[in-house]
């Protein structure tokens, strides 16, 4: 089953606007041809100043954040992929379960909506049922007075013989 995640991924100032570019496409393409995730949403938001300088001198980087659904096995082979990618300094990769959660009862609501309509069905098949067996009844007590007629008529038709 696959899950949504989100990455953010910083990538060195010193490249050019194209080459930054260019390593955000990398990474989208790879999260897409060897994670085989489905890219949900792509946002670059360009260069911006970092909380902290960091140890390879950086004080501001240009941060891309990508949501994408995938398999939990191979998240770990996007995590590679930074590992030994020297432009890109600093990463991290979440499960959003807060989305999941929210598809499935979106997904749930769904599913109630659809059955409203077959309840109501089924209260009209009770009642074409109640219906049915009112006129039964009716049919039956018809039949049983027939009976008691015809009876009546018999045990009247045995006396006269006997007289």
């Amino acid at each position: 089953m696959k899950r949504i995640y989100e990455t953010m991924f910083i990538v060195s100032p010193k490249l050019d606007e194209e080459e930054r570019n260019a390593m955000a496409e990398k990474v989208r393409d790879y999260i897409v041809e060897r994670v085989g995730g489905t890219i949900e949403k792509f946002d670059r938001w360009g260069i911006r100043k970092l909380a902290y300088r960091v140890a390879k001198g950086f004080s501001e980087g240009d941060y891309t954040v990508i949501q994408f659904r995938a398999d939990p096995e191979m998240v770990d082979i996007l995590e590679r992929f930074y590992g030994i990618t020297p432009d890109v300094f600093r990463w991290q990769t979440f499960r959003r379960e807060d989305l999941e959660k929210a598809e499935k009862r979106a997904s749930l609501k769904a599913a109630e909506t659809v059955e409203e309509p077959e309840s109501v069905e089924t209260v009209e098949s009770v009642e074409a049922a109640e219906s049915v067996e009112a006129s039964t009844e009716s049919v039956v007590e018809d039949i049983a007075d027939e009976a008691v007629g015809a009876e009546t008529e018999t045990v009247e038709e045995v006396k006269k013989t006997e007289e």
